[in-house]
């Protein structure tokens, strides 16, 4: 046997590994081949030609495929000292981490022919892994955390990779210390496995007790920990107070005669700063520590530094420690500088406007103190979308091209100077509108909602408002809508890119049961949102339906077996005749109330229900036009509606109403303006509606009409009604996308019904109905209009402490007022899903005439409830609200209490 020589060629600095070279192999024999022995004292280079490869170690991996991943094959040419061949052949089988360690040995030589080996070490696969010390629930989510893939090759990066996957969720969950041991143990089922077990151990939970400043000298310590959103102090409440030494200084508290001494107790941040040692409530904030939110807090703790004008403030250090109760404590050294105001701001390249007007739209003044980030929102550099800054102001006048920046031309004491340098450029002109992702959405849909047009001038408002009108088309998920300007200096103009994300947004209502001997129960409802009539006979468009074109269909049929039934129809056309927002819609419905119960045999039957009955049959017809003055917001909508009711025999529901046919004609003017930002869960904007409802005054044209037999045959009236809705965003946008954020909407709702002839009782038909709005009002026996109430059953007197359990009332309003507080959160804006809980503060009453109206005398309530949005059914929700005034001196408060569901629509 010859004696077989390792050669290294391989940086044994990069790959980490260690070879042999040239030295003898203990594991084979020792005997020497002289022409080995002399490859090995070659002086120059010399050329050899491989003649055999030989692949050893290797059980798992086919050989052919490890010798083409090498790269060396019979017939290569290698050169001997100085070639590479070999060192890129170990790299490229090193490269696959599939082996704990490669080898090439030179085996034979003959004349200019060289033998070699290839030998590999084969790593194990995974075969499972499991973590131990940590609870089940932990366990499970560790596992896709860890980033381990059963089968795959255990790697030293794998294991080391799975260990900071497992520190950093501890980390997150406040467990500073966790320590993570690994296991590796043979698998007996499978050859070449391993088993990987995770001994964790988590250690304590680390709080932040305490986060003091020092050198904090003009700015609040108070102030400076409430703009550190990420790094909360725990909860607190001791008479004995422990302070920890720090190595920026001692902690001198606040002492009660130094408190009275100093007025403190008329000083709400004075008062926090005495009791903050003793006591200290954080509702609803974590006191985990993170190392990378303490990061981002220390940011923010200087950007409000620069906000006040201490524009050179730093926090030259920070440490961190654990209290003699094992929390931890947070210790920032700060050094404020000092406080810097602006001085004069000088204008330069302003042709378009001059120094005044830029002055006034700036609203910064010498002597203001001195605040960065105020001045780039005044000047537009950051973008607001509530506009009223001078980029705004440029661009909304077409000066896509437009930019400014300020420049300090002097500091002074403790004055800045500022020029602004401004470049108005050319007005731009939109060339080319471009839309993209509306997979089901006709093009023409989309364009005609768009505020920008090929070859008007580039407006920054236009495009808001566009984004705006997508929006609420409800067809497209409004978190990805995308707007991108595209400039094109060469020629002045710029291309506008739409990109648009298709959502469903029909609707299916399905419900169906048996009652026994009242019959077959359910509802079947469709609403299809986004319908194509037009192409309603082509068959190729059916998928599963037309659609497209921006129309809306709606069919429900719903029976409660042999006491109720409805039909409904409606279709909306939103844009009659290819004009601007000209709407055009019509609706049907049908509905019938038997009183099918037989007293003689105990049953639901045919007959009871065909001889004692309440059957309303209407249509209405509505024609709407978008207006252009005061602004393009308004709405103006005409509706012609008839309602036929006809009434045998059924339970008196109003004096003169017993067996009788009436039939209600009216025309309704309704004035609507509405700026939300989005339909399902507006965070800014409002909404406005008053309208008028008014029959013919059948009773002036024929007098005799008062002492008729069934003088509501043609009921007469007029309604007014007043709506008015306001959404305010509160604090700042969170989560991960911004897009969480509460939001408080404030309603107020009036409305009352009159008479053209004082002779005449006001009309049956069409009053209020106050209270509950839960499921089992949707629809109206009289064709009253519901005003939800939440807390309150269906009430029918005007007295706030009279409120009987009902599910009906046995008359309705002429006069209601209603007032809405809530208070939103979004836990979800996800388009398949949107969910949003909210608490809520309303108040509401109704009167029936005009002398016992009183404003002031409402019931009132409170509540929380959720809101769920589901494209394929739209609304589902609940409101638990208390009623205040429902509340008796000896009754419990779940006496006052009620849950109000809501399916399909939000009831007013």
């Amino acid at each position: 046997m010859h004696r077989r020589l390792l050669v290294v060629a391989f940086l044994l600095m990069m790959i980490g590994f260690t070879a042999q070279a040239q030295q003898p192999d203990t594991t084979r024999p020792t005997a020497i081949d002289p022409e080995l022995e002399a490859l090995s004292s070659l002086k120059s280079p010399r050329e050899y030609t491989i003649a055999g490869i030989e692949v050893t170690g290797t059980k798992y991996r086919d050989q052919a495929l490890l010798l083409s991943i090498s790269g060396l094959s019979v017939g290569d040419k290698v050169v001997i000292p100085g070639g590479d061949n070999i060192s890129k052949a170990i790299m490229n089988l090193w490269k696959q981490n599939l082996f704990s360690d490669v080898q090439i040995y030179y085996t034979k030589v003959v004349e200019r022919n060289l033998y070699i080996e290839i030998n590999v070490t084969e790593r194990p696969s995974l075969s499972s892994f499991a973590f131990k010390g940590v609870k089940k629930s932990e366990a499970e989510e560790l596992e896709g955390k860890t980033g381990l893939v059963k089968g795959r090759v255990i790697t030293e990066n794998m294991k080391r990779t799975a260990i900071e996957n497992i520190q950093k969720y501890y980390v997150e969950k406040g467990f500073q210390g966790a320590k993570i041991v690994i296991e590796e143990a043979a698998d007996p089922a499978f050859a070449n496995t391993q088993i990987l077990t995770f001994r964790i151990a988590k250690g304590n939970k680390v709080r932040i007790n305490q986060v003091s400043f020092y050198g904090n000298e003009m700015v609040n310590e108070l102030k400076l920990k409430k703009k550190m959103k990420g790094t909360k102090e725990t909860s607190r409440l001791t008479l004995y107070p422990s302070y920890d030494s720090s190595s920026y200084g001692a902690r001198k508290p606040v002492s009660f005669s130094e408190y009275i001494n100093d007025w403190g107790f008329l000083s709400p941040t004075k008062t926090a700063n005495f009791l903050d040692p003793y006591f200290r409530f954080k509702l609803f904030s974590s006191a985990k520590f993170n190392q990378t939110k303490f990061e981002e807090d220390k940011d923010k703790v200087l950007e409000y530094y620069n906000s006040m004008g201490y524009r050179d403030a730093a926090i030259v250090s920070d440490t961190q420690y654990y209290s003699r109760k094992g929390n931890l404590n947070i210790d920032l050294k700060v050094d404020e500088g000092r406080q810097y105001y602006f001085g004069n701001i000088a204008w330069k390249g302003n042709t378009k406007y001059g120094d005044s007007i830029l002055n006034v739209l700036l609203g910064i003044k010498k002597g203001d103190i001195y605040n960065l980030e105020t001045l780039n929102k005044k000047l537009g550099k950051q973008m607001t979308p509530e506009g009223g800054d001078i980029s705004g102001l440029y661009m909304d006048d077409g000066y896509l091209f437009f930019s400014v920046d300020p420049v300090e031309t002097a500091v002074y004491n403790d004055t800045i100077d500022f020029e602004i340098r401004m470049r108005e450029g050319p007005q731009a002109t939109i060339k080319n509108i471009n839309i993209a992702g509306n997979d089901k959405t006709k093009e023409h849909v989309i364009r005609r909602e768009l505020r920008t047009v090929p070859g008007e001038k580039f407006s920054r408002a236009d495009l808001i408002r566009s984004n705006r009108e997508i929006a609420n088309l409800g067809y497209f998920n409004q978190e990805k809508i995308d707007i991108n300007p595209v400039p094109n200096p060469d020629d002045g103009t710029v291309d506008i890119n739409y990109k648009v994300e298709e959502k469903s947004n029909d609707q299916l209502e399905l419900s169906a049961g048996w009652g026994g001997n009242i019959g077959l129960t359910g509802t079947l409802g469709v609403t299809f949102n986004n319908f194509s009539i037009k192409n309603i006979f082509n068959k190729k468009t059916w998928d599963p339906l037309p659609s497209g074109d921006g129309q809306k269909l709606s069919l429900r049929l719903q029976s409660n077996g042999r006491q109720f039934r409805s039909y409904n129809f409606s279709f909306t056309e939103p844009w009659l005749g290819g004009k601007r927002r000209n709407s055009f819609s019509v609706s049907f419905y049908s509905t019938r109330f038997a009183n099918a119960y037989n007293p003689f045999t105990g049953l639901y039957d045919r007959k009871a229900g065909d001889t004692s009955f309440l059957r309303t049959l209407g249509v209405s017809i509505a024609l709407g036009k978008q207006l252009r003055w005061p602004d393009d917001y308004f709405t103006l909508v005409y509706s012609l509606n008839f309602t036929q009711y006809k009434l045998q025999n059924y339970p008196n529901l109003f004096p003169g109403l017993n067996n009788t046919t009436a039939h209600n004609l009216s025309l309704k003017l309704a004035l609507s303006r509405s700026s939300i930002d989005q339909p399902i869960f507006p965070k800014s904007g409002s909404s406005f509606m008053a309208s008028v409802q008014a029959t013919p005054p059948y009773s002036l044209i024929d007098p005799g009409r008062v002492n008729s037999a069934n003088p509501y045959e043609l009921p007469e009236f007029h309604k007014w009604r007043f709506t008015g809705e306001w959404y305010v965003p509160i604090g700042k946008p969170m989560g991960a996308d911004r897009s969480r954020q509460f939001v408080l909407k404030a309603a107020a709702k009036y409305g009352f019904m009159g008479r053209y002839n004082s002779k005449l009782d006001y009309s049956p038909f069409e009053r209020f109905q106050v209270g509950d709005a839960g499921l089992t009002n949707n629809f109206g026996l009289l064709g009253y209009d519901i005003i939800a109430h939440r807390g309150y059953p269906v009430y029918d007197n005007s007295d706030p402490t009279v409120n009987p359990d009902k599910s009906s009332a046995s008359q309705f309003f002429t006069i209601f007022n209603k007032y809405t507080l809530e208070m939103r959160y979004p836990f979800s804006t996800n388009p398949n899903s949107t969910i949003f809980g909210l608490a809520f503060f309303e108040a509401a009453n109704g009167w029936y005439n005009y002398k016992d109206y009183n404003p002031f005398r409402l019931r009132r309530s409170a509540g929380v409830g959720m809101r769920f949005f589901l494209p394929m059914f739209g609304l589902l929700g609940f409101d638990y609200g208390v009623g205040f005034d429902r509340i008796t001196p000896n009754g419990k408060l779940r006496d006052a209490a009620r849950f109000t569901f809501m399916l399909g629509f939000e009831p007013e």
